[in-house]
Parts: structure tokens; sequence; C-alpha cells
């Protein structure tokens, strides 16, 4: 059976449900894959019902009465200039993949990121909105001047009737639109034949001449060389509010040409758009703007500027004489169009049909656009207009806030005024196109491959400083107001930081930047000044070790990051590694971390380390710091878990790495809870999904990797099932699938009721906490580079959300010389800049410790005695060669315990690992942390951190 793709899980359905009619789209989100039209229904008269609008029958006449005929065609050509530059840009932003619903939005947050793109889709909705406006009150203009030649009005024949006849003619085509538009299509062959035939009616009336002398009396005069001449000039007046020139008559006429984006619309729904888009747009620029040139001309060689209306004298210095308070001529008369015309009824039809059609549009693409804003979760305030109802998802709430926006812009009821407020948020959206495809081109992006050809970067970024332009010199109080509004929901954006990767040119600019910045950093010379440190934490899954996670946050968060490392020596499944791997990241994410999570499987707990240490990281962007957490456990523990732990430690000093332990003790920590996001996989895009099934509806995956891809690629929406869980199906489709989710989490060592909570979202962790009256203690035993101290200085100043005191403790080579010891040891921490609250130089280290720490550290020790010293054992011979080192961590350990008991951390000089059994090195950091508070060792690798 014949299949396509089709919806949001790129489901296999038959293809006779394909055969929808376009208006049935139903959600913005969701991809449709539905029926493909022909160039000339699909872009072509799309595109000529948006272009011709009020302006074509109400106020070219009033255009070439203030430019004259030749700066009229210069109007004309100018925006012509601009529409065709942007829909070169265009054509090849929508050929450059697969699009959604959204139009303009979506193809700029696609091709410029979430910022730029939800920035300018609020301003061109906006622009729609105010469009639909003032085509509404292009028809009751044209309605108020029928039921005027009849003496007829509503109330006033003037701004009250319109706005009456305009609120409910809004209201009609937003309830019209609601209800369903599958008599669009249809009704759109219906609406270009009468637009069509009204302009030939207005240029063979216009050939033809006037019928009559009231016809004369009233401006229509007739083509003649004398009118040619009076009109081939400007004639710039005061009108409506205004003194005008050039560019204020510009932005009255722009929204003449504005539709382009029509053919973008539909782009999905077209079997060939890198040939319909540009073909059809282009070619109906050019009937639209071969129509504009025709009725300028036609208009300023057969009309009078100024009219009496008197048909007693019918000469021309007669007819002009009323100036300027005359009722009939091209200043004066916005219906002269159906003076000129063969029959003027039909141009009544043809401004309806123009007006209404184009007011239509625009009402129906406004609450699709803010749908599909409200879809993508840009902006907060609009998900509650995005909601769909029906089968067809219609954005109900979406067409009340448009009809709302429109009418109360309708109630200005003044055409002239409200066109130039449409032009600067079409420029700006037009601008916006034409950077796009510049910065996309300029960037060379790898997925930047649009089938459409004949664009020019250059000619795009010309296009867009040509409409930014335009705009500062129709109204620079506007264009600021514009930028501003633009600026302010580009920071809203950038603030928020929406979850969103569309692969934009801006991500491939950051990206290509940033491999730029590494590369330049890894060949500069390292300075002391610009050291930063850059932590590997070996924290397994990081609920079980948060305090790692906690003092390695408060190292980082301003401006430096770490590796947060899970190494299981259990070789995963597929499925258990990407569930495991999205569990750390999720919860890195939650913790706002400045981290990377990686999983290493298959390696034991030293030899993952040691691949870490020599593999992790970027040229300089590479750990410097390794931070573990002590291994409370390890007088129970298996030698060879201890041999492995101690390893560890040696492996990162002759790896160069500086080295921290943390020990915390449990009543350290404060219970949090974590509600975490409860996905195995994160949602691949539907087009991926689309696009990846029909390959493989073309083609056979490799067998050798058949068995791996199967899990994830057997069936697309079987990806999240109802309890989070992933199919694991193997090539035989008679296997059950299996909770990954669940085998994760076992494999990550979590308790069973860990497992539980976690399976449904939460879990309760321990982060550790300090009180902000607390100090931080910091014991300076030996110079490492000065690491010793540079911790402790970003832990108490930086790290926490409060600052912390500093205290620090000293041992210097000269005791008997105190004063002048601390008098220099004050100089030093001045000259690095080391604020602190108190300084004390410890006496007594080398003093003898009491019998109590020597019976606590033989208790420790003496299940690790062997009569031979081992890798892990000890012996009495290492004993007595160590005695003195021995006794002065028993002697540190009544001098922490007489001074840092109250302390909200410890930060100790960690004793280096040197010719000692690991038995022996466990046992003095044992001395040296237990029932002290939270205690971290630091040792530098002696590489210089201060500078002075």
């Amino acid at each position: 059976m014949d299949v396509r793709l089709l919806g949001d899980c790129g489901k296999m359905v038959p293809k006779s449900m394909l055969r929808r009619r376009r208006s049935e789209s139903v959600e913005i989100g969701n991809t449709n894959c539905e029926v493909n039209s022909e160039e000339n229904e699909g872009v072509l008269i799309p595109c000529l019902l948006n272009i011709w609008g009020v302006m074509l029958f109400l106020r070219i006449a009033w255009v070439v009465a203030q430019a004259g005929i030749g700066l009229s065609v210069i109007i004309v050509f100018l925006s012509a200039i601009v529409c065709v530059i942007t829909t070169l840009s265009l054509s090849a932003i929508c050929t450059n993949g697969q699009l959604q619903g959204g139009g303009v939005y979506y193809l700029v947050s696609r091709s410029l990121g979430a910022e730029f793109g939800a920035s300018v889709g609020i301003l061109f909705a906006f622009a729609n909105a105010v469009a639909a406006s003032m085509n509404t009150i292009g028809f009751c203009d044209s309605l108020n001047h029928l039921l005027k030649t009849h003496g007829l009005k509503i109330v006033d024949n003037d701004v009250n009737d319109i706005r009456i006849v305009g609120a409910v003619a809004l209201l009609v085509m937003c309830v019209i639109c609601a209800i369903g538009m599958d008599w669009e299509t249809k009704a759109q062959n219906f609406l270009i034949v009468v637009i069509v035939v009204a302009i030939i009616n207005y240029i063979v009336g216009a050939l033809i001449g006037p019928s009559s002398d009231v016809e004369r009396a009233k401006g229509f005069v007739g083509i003649n060389l004398q009118t040619i001449r009076e009109n081939w000039l400007p004639n710039f007046r005061y009108s409506e509010g205004r003194e005008h020139d050039f560019f204020s008559v510009f932005a009255v006429y722009f929204p003449a040409v504005t539709g382009v984006q029509a053919g973008a619309n539909i782009c999905g729904d077209l079997k060939n758009p890198a040939v319909a888009i540009p073909k059809g747009t282009l070619l109906a620029l050019a009937i639209s703007v071969t129509s504009y040139f025709t009725m300028v001309i036609l208009s300023g060689m057969g009309a009078l500027r100024d009219a009496s209306g008197n048909v007693a004298n019918l000469t021309t210095a007669a007819l002009e004489s009323c100036k300027p308070h005359c009722g009939y001529g091209l200043h004066n008369n916005y219906a002269i169009m159906q003076l000129m015309s063969a029959w003027g009824p039909f141009i009544y039809a043809g401004c309806w049909a123009a007006t209404l059609s184009t007011a239509l549009t625009n009402l129906l693409s406004v609450p699709r656009l803010i749908q599909a804003l409200g879809v993508d979760r840009i902006y907060p305030g609009l998900i509650f207009f995005s909601k769909p109802y029906g089968r067809h998802g219609e954005p109900y709430r979406g067409y009340v806030l448009t009809f709302f926006v429109s009418l109360l812009f309708l109630l200005i009821a003044n055409l002239n005024a409200i066109a130039p407020l449409i032009t600067n948020f079409y420029l700006a959206s037009y601008a916006l196109i034409n950077f796009c495809t510049f910065h996309a081109a300029f960037v060379h992006q790898i997925n930047w491959r649009p089938t459409f050809r004949y664009y020019n970067k250059w000619l795009s970024l010309a296009g867009f400083l040509m409409c930014a332009s335009i705009m500062m010199i129709i109204s620079w109080a506007m264009a600021l107001t514009t930028m501003f509004v633009f600026m302010t929901l580009y920071l809203l954006v950038l603030y928020r930081k929406p979850d969103v990767s569309w692969g934009s040119s801006t991500e491939g600019q950051r990206y290509q930047d940033t491999v730029s910045f590494i590369t330049e950093l890894s060949h500069r010379v390292t300075h002391s000044r610009s050291y930063n440190p850059q932590l590997l934490v070996l924290a397994g899954t990081p609920l079980q070790r948060p305090a790692l996670i906690d003092v390695a946050h408060m190292l980082t968060k301003i401006g430096s990051f770490m590796i947060v490392a899970d190494i299981t020596d259990t070789a995963l499944t597929k499925g258990e590694r990407v569930s495991r791997q999205h569990i750390g990241e999720q919860f890195v994410k939650y913790r706002k971390l400045r981290a990377f999570y990686v999983l290493l499987q298959g390696l034991d707990l030293k030899r993952g380390a040691n691949a870490l240490m020599q593999a992790s990281g970027l040229g300089k962007l590479s750990p410097n710091i390794l931070l573990i957490g002590f291994k409370k456990d390890w007088t129970n523990a298996e030698h060879k878990q201890i041999s492995d732990y101690y390893g560890v430690i040696q492996d990162a000093f002759d790896l160069k790495l500086a080295v921290t332990i943390l020990r915390v003790p449990g009543t350290s920590q404060t219970v949090q809870r974590w509600r975490w996001t409860p996905r195995v996989v994160s949602e691949p895009n539907n087009f991926e999904l689309v696009m990846h099934t029909q390959v493989l509806a073309l083609m056979n995956s490799d067998s050798d990797l058949e068995d791996d891809d199967q899990a994830i690629d057997d069936d697309s929406d079987k990806l999240i099932d109802s309890e989070n869980q992933l199919s694991n199906e193997t090539s035989s489709s008679e296997q059950n699938p299996e909770s990954i989710g669940g085998e994760a989490l076992r494999s990550a060592n979590f308790s069973r009721t860990s497992r539980r909570k976690l399976s449904n979202g939460a879990l309760s962790f321990r982060a550790l906490s300090f009180n902000c009256k607390q100090y931080v203690d910091a014991w300076w035993l030996y110079e490492d580079g000065g690491l010793n101290i540079l911790l402790p200085y970003i832990i108490a100043r930086r790290g926490y959300k409060h600052k912390l005191p500093l205290r620090i403790f000293a041992i210097t080579k000269e005791q008997h010389k105190r004063e002048f010891e601390n008098k220099c040891m004050e100089s030093l921490l001045k000259k690095f800049r080391i604020e602190y609250t108190e300084l004390t130089l410890v006496r007594g280290i080398g003093d003898a410790p009491p019998e109590s720490s020597w019976k606590m550290f033989n208790n420790i020790i003496n299940d690790f005695k062997s009569e031979e010293k081992t890798d892990i054992l000890t012996s009495e011979a290492e004993l007595k060669s160590q005695y003195s080192k021995t006794s002065r961590h028993l002697r540190l350990r009544n001098l922490l315990l007489q001074h840092s008991t109250k302390a909200a951390i410890v930060i100790i000089t960690l004793p280096l690992p040197r010719k000692v059994s690991a038995s022996l090195y466990m046992a003095w950091l044992e001395v040296l942390s237990r029932d002290l508070p939270p205690v971290l060792f630091v040792r530098g690798n002696d590489s210089c951190v201060l500078d002075a």
C-alpha cells in the first residue's frame, strides 16, 4: 500500500488520508503533509490577493496627485525593488528545509533563532492585525461613497459610519475565519477574476475618456499632453493633518505591495517550492507592479489634480479656480477611479473584493501566528491564546485577541494615518528576512543548503540596509519606537532563555565563534592572572553525592566550569546509557550548574578516572583540579577499592592536576526535593522523524548495526510511552520491551525507594548548606602554588549566596619570630588581594599529640598491618619511618578540634601521597577530618595561581 508520513509522531498512514484541503490545516506546531498546490493556485493567486488591496482602488490617484507621475513611478519602482530583493531572500529561506506553520515567525526563528523570530513574529502579527483594520476601513470608505452618491447614510456618512460598519465587518470576518475557510480556495479564483475585471474596466474607461460634461467637471478630462505636463511634477500638500513629502507618500503607498510572504505561508503544500515560490511570487509582483504602473500613468494622464464640479465652465483654469477648497480631482476625491472607469459600479465590486479578501487573509494569519508562538512557549502570555479547539485545532482565543486589536485601530477611521504605521512594521519584517538570508549565507553553516540558487548574500544585505534606511527616513521617531519594541521583545526572550534549538544561523555563528575562541585560547601562554579553577568532579550519579556538586558549583559558578563524571564498571545497554545520561543532564540543568555531564562505562574507577584526567576537556579548557569525595567506608572496603581510590589520587598528581577531597558529615546537609522532567530521551523533531523514516522507506540500514539502532529507530511513536519507558526492541519483534529508565536507575545504585520516587519524577537529595554567620577556615599548612588559599577565598567571597567570614590559619618556618612572621604574612595576603577576617599563625604543630589521639589512630590502622609493607597494607617499619608525619597529623587534628569545630567548612592542605601505603595515607586523612564540619582537602600542583 502506498503510504505517506503525517502528523506529529511520524506515523505511517494511507495516502488517501492525505487528500485534505490546505484550509484544514490543524495545529501550528505539527507537521502537515497535505495536498500539494500548483504554482498558480498555491503562490500566484494568494500573493495577488494579498498585494491587490485597499491602495489599488482608493489611494493610487491620491499618490499621483501628491508625487506627480514621475515620482509616483519611482515610488512604485522603489517598493518593487524592496519586494523583489525580499522575495529572493524569502525563496532561499523557504527552500532550506521543510517549513511548518507560523509564516514569517517560523522563517526568522528557524533562521536567526527564537529571540529574533519571536520579536519579529509579534511585530508582523501586529502589522497584519492593523492591516486588517486598514483594509476594512478601505471597504467602509468605498461603501460610504456609494451610499453618499445615493443620498444615504447611517449616522454621518463619515468616521462614525466607518466605525459602525467596520466593527460589524470585522466581527463577521472573524466569525467566518473561526468557523472555517473551506470555501476560501474556491472563492480565490472568483475574487481574482472580479479584481482583474475591475482593473480592465478602469483601463478601458481611462482610454475612452469622459462620457459627459459632468465627468469633465469633476476632473476626468481624458488623456492629453497638457494634463501630462501639469501632473508630471510633484505637488505635495498639507493633507489629513500633515505636510506631505516623497517618503510620507511612499509610506502611504507601501502597504499596496506587501503580501510577498503569502507563498511562504503555504510552502509545505507545494510540490516544488524552490520553483513555485520565486516563480509565483515574482510573477505576482510583476503583474501587480505593472498594474500599479498602468494605473499611476493613466491617472496622471487623464485627470486633473483639482476640479470644481461646475459644468457651466469646463476650461482647465475654471475647473481649478476652486483651489484649495475643491471637492473633486485627484487630490480631493479618493473615489475618482469610479469616475474614470467604463462602468463605475464594477469598481466598487473590485474594491470590496480586494479589501475584504486581504482583510480575511490577515485575520486568518494572526491567530495562527500567535498560536505558533504559544506552541513554542516563547512568550508565556501568549500560551493562553494558543489553545486549539475542535478537530482542526482552531485558535478561537487568538481570534478574539485579533478582533480587539484590529477594532482598536479601526476606530481611527483614517486610512492615511494607519498606512505609515503598517509600512514601518512591514519594513522591519522585510529587513529581518533579508538579514536572515545574509547571515545564514555569511556564516556558511553546514545546514544552509537552499535549493533556490538565485540569491546573493550581499544583495540581501543591501535589502536589509534599504529597509532600515527607508524606515528612518519615513519617520525616525516611529523607526526608533519600532526598534525599542523589537529590542524589548528580543531581550525578554533572551532573559527567559527558552529551551529550544532549531539549528539557526545564530547558533551556527555562536558555535563557530566558540571553536575559534577555544583554538585561540589553546595557543596562548597561560598567566597566573588568567587562572580559573576548572574541575573534574568524580560525583558518580549526581544525586548520590550532591555535596560534591555544591562545592564545585561554589568554585565555578562565576567564570568557570566543571565536568561531572559518572564512572561505572558495568557495560550499559544503549537504553540504560541514554536514560542515565538524561537523568544526569536534567539534574545539572535543574541546579543551574556551569557543568558538563559525562558518563563513562565499562571501566573501573582507577582506569576511568585516569582516562578522564587525560582526555577530558579541550585545550586550555581542560580540568586542572580533581574533586573527589572522601571514602568514608574505606576501613570496611575491599582492598582493591582502597587501591583504586588511592591510585586515582596518585595519578592526578602524576598528571599535574591539583587534587581536592571533600568529606561531609550528614548533619551539614539539608534535604531538598528535585522534580525532574520524567523523560527517557528528549523528543526528536517531528521533521527529523519524518525525513528519517522516509529515508528508511527507500534504503536498508546496515545489517551489522541493525540490532543496536532498532531500539530507538524501530517505531518513532513508541519513543515515550505513558510510563516513561523506552521501547528496547531488537530485530526480533517477539521480544518484550524493557523499562530502560528503571534499568538505568538500578545501574546507578539508587535505593528501591529512590528509584520509585525518581520514576514518578521527584526525588529528595541532601544539598550542602551553610550558616552565613559561620566561618570559612583555611588551614594553609604548606605552599602549593597558592591554591590552598585561593579556593577558600572563592568559597567565602563568591561561592555562597552570602559572603562568609574567612579565617586563615598558617604555619610558618620561623615559629620563634611570631610577630615578624605575622606582619610578613599580612603583607603577603594584602599583596595577593586576599580579603580575610582573621589571621592566626599556628604554634605547637611540633608538640606531641595526646595519648587519646594515638589510641584512635592505632584502632584505625591495626586492621591494615602486616609483616611487610604492600601497596595497601602498612608495616611496623613504615609506621616507624613515618612516625614524625603521623605525629604531626595527630597534633594538627587536636588544633583543628580546638579552633574549627564550629566552622561552616574547613579547608586543609592535603598531604602528598609519597612513598606511603594506601592504608596509612587514608588513616592520615581519617584523623584529620573525623568529628569536624565539612572538610575540603586541597593540594595544588605547585603551579602559581596567585599573582600580586
